[in-house]
């Protein structure tokens, strides 16, 4: 691609935009950084992730019920969010900004584990105030990523992104564990250190990560009515009714963790290892999802990614081996890989410019209340039928919204330009 192309933002076809020239595929240089700022972020992140529940049920003597609660506002805080950060970044037409103001606001929450002490309703506020950051930073950087590619190589440029964000939720976890044996177990050197690694993403943003050039210098803002105008016919409101569907049939992954051990009657002590299995299976996945996404069709590889979800929960019924245990694993972290980044790459380009965060994050909103919702459903259908029948009652519904999404999504790749 041409980097004049990235600066700009410019997503319309090749042939609309050069005179027969192969632009040269390159990811730029913002992809790279806002990488960076995810990749030093979910370090940060997966480091108190791993720790929170010996924290809170362990460090602090918190009852489960109480644990419960927090888990569901660590679940749930960031869905309405997304809608918030995304319209304002359109608004003001400062995503930088936006996205920055998110993650700024996670790094502080870690110190705030220190001061909240022992009080479940200030652990609660402290939580709540990450996942507000998340819910802030999530469609703004998306949408800078969308902006920072070429139309051709917006699947190259997300699959590098989640590859990045992938590895530091790979190595938080590992980060944590080597904090504790070192400090002697102090939970408070690991909420520093996660403050210190999230607030070297935060720099990393602020010097290397710049907002599109075509961007910063317009001048128009978005109103809510040209936000709603989103969802009136065309390819955005086909590709949001099918996603949402698909995200209400899928089975969580603590679920899937709670399935495989209950299938393989595996002691609970390995229950950490398996996040690994799918981490590691995404990270290797995610790029070439991508550029696979590019060359044959982002709505195709969506599609195989759901497909690939599918296995992986018939696989889940006939589990009893440990080889079918890591396929399982396996293809719950290809799924990842061909659906996370590769549906932002589907929707962005049907967007306009001075909206695509609000689109995406309308999707992405769309979705998590959609994933939220699953996890209710799946644990109702687990207490009355029992955990296999719940999954093949997920199985089937699984399926019955991948032909209706392959009837719904576009066929072509448009263009959102205005």
């Amino acid at each position: 691609m041409y980097l004049s192309e990235a600066r700009t933002g410019d997503t319309r076809p090749r042939d609309e935009r050069t005179s027969g020239r192969r632009p040269l595929r390159v990811v730029t240089g913002n992809v790279l950084a806002i990488g960076m700022v995810s990749l030093l972020t979910d370090v940060s992140s997966e480091m108190v992730t791993a720790i929170l529940p010996l924290y809170l049920v362990f460090g602090l003597g918190m009852s489960t019920v109480q644990f419960g609660v927090l888990d569901g506002v660590y679940t749930g805080a960031t869905a309405v969010l997304r809608l918030a950060g995304g319209h304002v970044a359109d608004r003001f037409r400062r995503r930088k900004a936006v996205a920055g103001a998110g993650y700024a606001l996670s790094a502080v929450t870690k110190l705030g584990f220190l001061l909240a002490g022992r009080s479940a309703p200030l652990l609660g506020l402290v939580i709540g105030v990450d996942r507000a950051g998340k819910g802030l930073r999530t469609a703004p950087r998306d949408a800078i990523i969308s902006l920072s590619a070429p139309y051709e190589a917006q699947g190259r440029a997300f699959g590098v992104h989640r590859a990045l964000d992938t590895a530091g939720a790979l190595a938080g976890p590992l980060v944590a564990f080597g904090v504790l044996e070192l400090a002697l177990g102090s939970y408070d050197a690991v909420f520093v250190t996660s403050f210190c690694v999230a607030v070297l993403g935060v720099l990393v943003l602020v010097l290397f990560v710049r907002e599109p050039d075509g961007v910063a210098r317009g001048r128009a803002r978005v109103s809510l009515a040209q936000a709603t105008a989103l969802l009136g016919p065309g390819p955005f409101r086909r590709v949001l009714l099918a996603v949402v569907p698909l995200s209400l049939t899928t089975i969580s992954d603590a679920f899937l963790y709670l399935l495989v051990l209950e299938r393989l009657d595996v002691a609970a002590r390995w229950l950490p290892l398996l996040p690994v299995v799918v981490s590691a299976s995404y990270l290797l996945a995610a790029v070439p999802a991508g550029r696979l996404a590019d060359r044959l069709g982002r709505p195709k590889v969506v599609l195989g990614g759901y497909g690939a979800l599918l296995a992986c929960y018939l696989l889940v019924l006939a589990a009893d081996h440990p080889v079918v245990c890591v396929a399982v694993l396996l293809l719950r972290g290809l799924g990842y890989a061909a659906t996370d980044g590769v549906v932002s790459a589907l929707v962005g380009p049907l967007l306009p410019e001075r909206r695509r965060a609000t689109g995406l994050a309308v999707v992405q909103t769309g979705q998590a209340l959609a994933a939220m919702a699953a996890s209710w459903i799946f644990g109702v259908l687990w207490s009355w039928l029992g955990p296999r029948a719940a999954v093949g009652v997920m199985a089937a519904g699984l399926a019955i919204t991948l032909v209706a999404a392959f009837l719904v999504l576009p066929r072509n790749g448009g263009t959102g330009e205005e």
